[in-house]
Parts: structure tokens; C-alpha cells; sequence
């Protein structure tokens, strides 16, 4: 068997492709993106009797018609415009349970005369809808191989690995006969052709506006007398009739459906209760509400453990080394730094393994419906639902997953305002502040006031995004309508494998990415507040040698005081009193001032940040949520009052400050403009609405 072979995962979207794609790769998988696109490219590794064959898993499709941007992608790979991917066979995941739709996919694949294998999928669902199949007749009448496959229980993965062996050894001649009459749909041509070259130069047709420039739509002209009329919608019709006349001869001979009238499953029965008109909008808010409880219920015990081993060490570690440079820079430094990074891993991992539960279970499907009436008010529709919440994960990929929005306008208004929602960066922020200024009370016995609380802040940015929609909306006309058409997958247990996957990789990525910015900017800032003027810090430094030196009573507090003016004094301070006019209005102090700064490069930074600050002018034997509490004004006046936390709070919920989401923004609209508007927007409404929370509850 030859090394270099590439097979190609095709399917409708929902098909259980993806799964398939996991389970018959494992973990050699890399992941990148098509040439040229922002639509994901996942290949990886399938080994076949020892030997390594490349399995690309290609963006869903429901026709060789595109429309968005990932099935276009899919469309230059099967007609073999893509440069880098040219597969020597296709494995198209087929739902049992949709049986019909599913098949007029697979039968234009079939056209292509690329030997083609069909992996059915969800048979457990179809058996559900008593729906009967008779796979042996199905197989003969499509003349293609078939295999039932389960990839959440691993099952039939062996019988499609031999079939697919079976089918590169065989090296199957091409097929004489299309599935339908193809040379019926095309205009009178010059030139005589095989079937398959047909059947491509019918799709080139059909979409040569968005193949200008390629040589296969030239060549194709070439062969067209000029004066034949042919119409690319109404080939496409004609088509899609002929393939569904043909499948639905198939389809009464291999299958037995049940009557329309025969009781409804679970799903069915399930969708009356949680898409109920009224019901249902409540059921979403228990949802959520419950999601954000859970962060704070089941992250307490993890959290106050880290807290307490970062505090254990940097005790010992200050008890056993000798007060010097290099003890500065590992304890304020490097520990500080590290213990503003772990401390809120497990919220991450909760927040992630929650989120992916709700998409393994199908529920996430069921909010983009939901949504969708009031998506359409705003100028949105129940597409935008979907970057919104992918939005609460990071703001990067749900702008690019924003590609999928065909009208042009939703797409802007969505790219737009996906920053409001709350990341996961955020919640490092907001669950170290609410801890600091809302008791931990409960209400009816199960109601935490910080999750309410926390619960507020992501519905304010939802809140915002829809109003800033709804006023672009009126600005911006655009005559072009768009349609919501959504299928909903049946309701599934949990994955628990794919959901601890994805709390271990979501936690290894803020570790490791945004850990990497955090340490860097948590170095910097030691070095910028350990270090100033020269003439300065000498006069600081001699000044308390002085003091320390009459009143010896009085040491441990001489040295908090010394350690507090040489941070005034040091560059990081100098830069701090600059900016300090400009925020003080929202109640902050210079040291917020540098936190908001620095989370430019990533909002998580601003723990980093807080944490580094207060290690070098405190002591380190208590933890930062601590020494946030007992920070004081130069007045004795505490700084994290309830006003000023809440200011804050609001100010991290809707400012622009993340670089890479300004740099997805221009990538995606080709334009500085847009990112540049966002930016102003984003922070001058921050700036004016922590200012009116300041005034309020000062």
C-alpha cells in the first residue's frame, strides 16, 4: 500500500463526521487552516495495517453548492482545485436517522468517480425513530460500500479500516454511468467528454462568479458554443430533482419508515418542554444561571488549595533564603507571578467542561433557536448566536467562526459586537473581585449572591452587544434578506472522554499560552518596580536606613513603609501617578492604572499584575485576594470598596483590550476601520458607564 495516500472525511454537517474523524485518528492530529481561509483544517494520522495514511476531515457540506465560506473549502478540495489536498478516496459519514438528505450528498460524491466508501452513522438513532434499513439491498442499489459505524462506542471502526484497505488495494475502475443524467443539464458543447468531466464542468458552470480566474472554468468555456443559453439556477434544480427522484426509488425499496403519526421519541417529546415558546426562555436563564453557580461552587475547594500551597511556599522559601536580589526576584517575581496564573485554573477547566457538555448533549443547538426571534430584532439572526457564545470561550475564534454568516451585514454586526461577551479571561477578574466585596450569602439555601453577581456581568455584555446591534442595525441598510435554517441533533449522554479532553486542553492552554504573557509581563513589572532613578531610590533607601537605624522598635513597620515609597518611586510608580488623573474618577488607584495597561495584552494579566505589585511592597505571607483586602489609599481609605470593584468589574466587561481580538477583527474584515471604531467605542462606553457605577455606589 502506497504511504503518501489521502483520504478525504466528507459529510453533512451533524453527520458525526467530526467524531469519526477523533476516534480513527486519536491524538496524531494537527490542526491549522485551509490556504488562503480561516476555516480549520484538521488532518491526522490513520494507520492502516501498519501503514500511515492521511485522513482530512473537510468542512460539512450539504451540496457541491456552496454557499458559506467552509463549504466553499470543501467544494475546491472534492473537485480537486485545492493545490495541497488531493484525496485518492472519500469516506462520507451518512446519518442513518436523515437518511434521504444525507444521501443526495453522497450521490454527487459518487459523480466525481473518486472510489467513495459510505460510513453510516447514529443506526441507534434511527432504530429509535423505528426506522428500518435494509443495508445489504441499500448497498447493492447505491454501488458503493457501506459500513454502520459508531464512533462513541467504538464501534465498526475495525470493518471500515479493512473496507478501506480493501478499496485502495482494488483500486476500483472508474464507473461508466452517473447517477443521473448529466449531459441532459448542460448546454450543447463542441467537444464529446466522459461523464465525470461533465458533471465538473456542470458545477463549474454554476458557480463561475466565484471561479473567475481559474483554469477549469476557462477551460470549460472553451468547450461551450457561445450561443447556448444555460441557466445555473435552473441546472442546480434540475439536479438536485433528478437525484432526489432516484433516491427516493432507492430509499422505497431498502427502507421502512415509520407513519408521521406514530408516537414521537425522546427528542421530540424533550423539544416541547425546553423550546416551549414561554418555558423555554426560563429553562435557558436556570441554565446559565446554574453554569455560573457551579464555577463558583465546585471551584472553592481547588482554588483555596493552590492558594494555600503558593502561600506555604513562599513562607518557607522566605524563611530559609537570605534577603537579597535574587530572593526578590524569585518570591515577587517568578512565585507571584506563577500563583496569579494556577490559582484560577480550575474555574477554567469547570467553565470549559461545563460549556462542552452542553454541546455534546445538544443543548447548545437548541439556544441558537431559541435566540433567533430575538436575534432578528437587533439586525442579527440565530447564526449570530453561535459566535456570540463561542464568544464566552475567546473572542478570537468566534469572530472567525463568524464566516459562516452569509449575509454581509449580520456578519459585521456579529464580528462587532462578539467582544462584548464575557472570555474566560475575564473570569479570573471578575472571581477574585466579587470575592473581595459580595459576601458569600445564599439564598432559598441553594442562590449564591456571587454567582447572581457573576451571572450579571455576562448577561451586561449580552445586554450591550444586542443594543449596539440594534443601533448599528438602524445606520446600516442593506437590502439583502438571510434565512435561519437550523438542524437540531438529538439529545446524547455527555462524552465524558471528549469533556475531561477538553478541560485538560483548555487548561493547558491558559497555562501555557496566556501563562507564557502573564510571566513575561510579571518579570517586567518586577524589574520596572524593583528598579528606579537612581537619585530617588537612594534618597528613599537612605532615608529609612536612617529611621530604621533610631527607632528599632519599629522595624516591621518601617520596612512595610520603605518597601511602599521605593514602589512610588520606582519607574512602574512614576508611570502609575502619570495615568492616575485620568482614572481616578472611576475610583481606581495607580496600580490599577498599570493592571488595565498590561491587560492589553491579555486581560488574565491583571491578576498577574496585582499580584506582582503587591509582592514587592508587601509581605508574602498571605495571598493576593488578601492583600487586595487590605490594600489602603494614601488616606487609610480601603481601595477595593464595593463601588470601586464594581466599577472595575463593568470596565473589564466592556472594554476592548485584547490585541488579538483587534487583529482578528482586521484580518476578517480587511480593514483597519472597523477594529479602530471598536476599540474607541468599546472603551469610551466602559469608561462612562464604571463612572456612573462609581458615582452610584460611592
Amino acid at each position: 500500500m502506497k504511504k503518501d495516500i489521502q483520504i478525504a472525511l466528507a459529510g453533512n454537517p451533524n453527520s458525526g463526521k467530526s467524531s469519526l474523524f477523533n476516534v480513527l485518528t486519536g491524538l496524531s492530529q494537527k490542526v491549522g487552516n485551509f490556504p488562503g481561509v480561516t476555516v480549520e483544517k484538521k488532518v491526522g494520522t490513520l494507520m492502516l495495517s501498519d501503514t500511515p495514511v492521511t485522513l482530512i476531515d473537510i468542512p460539512g457540506s450539504y451540496s457541491l453548492y456552496p454557499r458559506r465560506e467552509d463549504e466553499w473549502v470543501a467544494y475546491r478540495v472534492l473537485m480537486g482545485l485545492d493545490e495541497d489536498v488531493k484525496p485518492n478516496l472519500i469516506v462520507v459519514a451518512i446519518d442513518a436517522s436523515n437518511l434521504k438528505r444525507n444521501l443526495l450528498f453522497c450521490t454527487q460524491l459518487m459523480d466525481l468517480n473518486i472510489p467513495i466508501i459510505a460510513a453510516i452513522t447514529m443506526m441507534d438513532i434511527a432504530e429509535k425513530k423505528s426506522i428500518e434499513i435494509d443495508l445489504n439491498r441499500l448497498q447493492q442499489q447505491m454501488g458503493i460500500p457501506m459500513v454502520v459505524v459508531n464512533p462513541r462506542k467504538n464501534k465498526g471502526l475495525q470493518d471500515l479500516k479493512k473496507v478501506i484497505i480493501q478499496t485502495i488495494k482494488l483500486q476500483p475502475n472508474k464507473s461508466k454511468n452517473s447517477f443521473i443524467d448529466i449531459e441532459a443539464l448542460l448546454p450543447k458543447t463542441t467537444l464529446q467528454y466522459p461523464f465525470d468531466v461533465a458533471y465538473k464542468n456542470l458545477h463549474y458552470l454554476s458557480n463561475y462568479k466565484n471561479l473567475n480566474g481559474s483554469s477549469a472554468i476557462a477551460d470549460v468555456f472553451k468547450q461551450i458554443d457561445e450561443s447556448s443559453a444555460f441557466s445555473p439556477s435552473k441546472a442546480q434544480a434540475q439536479e438536485v430533482i433528478q437525484r432526489y427522484q432516484r433516491i427516493g426509488g432507492i430509499m422505497q425499496n431498502c427502507v421502512k419508515e415509520p407513519s408521521p403519526l406514530e408516537k414521537k421519541i425522546f427528542t421530540d417529546k424533550l423539544d416541547n418542554i425546553l423550546l416551549h415558546r414561554v418555558g423555554g426562555y426560563f429553562i435557558l436563564m436556570f441554565v446559565l444561571f446554574t453554569l455560573f453557580q457551579s464555577v463558583f461552587w465546585l471551584a472553592q475547594f481547588p482554588m483555596d488549595a493552590i492558594e494555600w500551597s503558593f502561600k506555604a511556599l513562599t513562607t518557607n522559601l522566605h524563611n530559609k533564603m537570605q534577603d537579597n536580589l535574587f530572593t526578590s526576584f524569585l518570591l515577587n517575581g517568578i512565585i507571584a507571578g506563577l500563583s496569579g496564573i494556577l490559582v484560577f485554573v480550575p474555574q477554567i477547566m469547570i467553565l470549559f467542561g461545563l460549556i462542552t457538555m452542553l454541546e455534546d448533549t445538544g443543548y447548545m443547538a437548541r439556544i441558537s433557536f431559541l435566540s433567533d426571534k430575538l436575534m432578528r430584532k437587533v439586525g442579527l439572526n440565530g447564526k449570530s448566536i453561535m459566535p456570540m457564545i463561542s464568544g464566552f470561550a475567546c473572542a478570537v475564534p468566534a469572530i472567525m467562526s463568524a464566516r459562516s454568516i452569509e449575509n454581509k451585514k449580520e456578519r459585521f454586526l456579529t464580528i462587532f459586537i462578539t467582544p462584548f461577551m464575557s472570555c474566560s479571561a475575564r473570569l479570573p477578574v471578575f472571581t477574585i473581585l466579587i470575592s473581595l466585596v459580595i459576601p458569600n450569602t445564599y439564598y432559598l439555601g441553594f442562590l449564591s449572591l456571587q454567582g447572581l453577581v457573576m451571572m450579571s456581568l455576562y448577561l451586561l455584555g449580552i445586554v450591550v452587544a444586542l443594543f449596539t446591534s440594534f443601533v448599528l442595525n438602524m445606520f446600516i441598510k442593506v437590502k439583502e434578506k438571510s434565512f435561519f435554517i437550523l438542524e437540531l441533533p438529538v439529545y446524547r449522554a455527555p462524552r465524558w472522554k471528549s469533556v475531561l479532553y477538553t478541560m485538560f486542553e483548555k487548561a493547558k492552554i491558559f497555562v501555557v499560552d496566556a501563562g507564557k504573557i502573564i510571566m513575561v509581563i510579571s518579570l517586567l513589572l518586577w524589574f520596572l518596580s524593583t528598579y528606579g532613578p537612581s537619585d530617588n531610590m537612594q534618597k528613599v533607601d537612605s532615608k529609612y536606613q536612617t529611621l530604621t537605624a533610631k527607632q528599632t522598635a519599629k522595624v516591621d513597620s518601617l520596612e512595610k513603609q520603605w518597601s511602599s515609597e521605593r514602589l512610588q518611586q520606582s519607574y512602574i510608580g512614576r508611570i502609575g501617578a502619570f495615568i492616575q488623573p485620568s482614572i481616578a474618577p472611576l475610583g481606581y488607584d495607580w496600580k490599577i492604572g498599570i493592571a488595565l495597561i498590561t491587560s492589553f495584552a491579555a486581560r488574565e494579566v491583571f491578576v498577574g499584575t496585582m499580584a506582582t505589585l503587591y509582592s514587592v511592597e508587601e509581605d508574602n505571607n498571605s495571598g493576593l485576594r488578601d492583600k487586595l483586602h487590605a490594600a489602603k489609599h494614601y488616606n487609610g481609605q480601603p481601595v477595593y470598596t464595593l463601588a470601586t470593584s464594581l466599577s472595575l468589574m463593568i470596565f473589564y466587561v466592556l472594554a476592548m483590550q485584547c490585541m488579538s481580538t483587534l487583529a482578528i477583527v482586521k484580518r476578517e474584515t480587511n480593514s483597519w476601520k472597523i477594529p479602530i471604531l471598536q476599540f474607541i467605542y468599546m472603551t469610551g462606553l466602559a469608561y462612562l458607564l464604571s463612572y456612573l457605577a462609581y458615582q452610584l455606589f460611592k
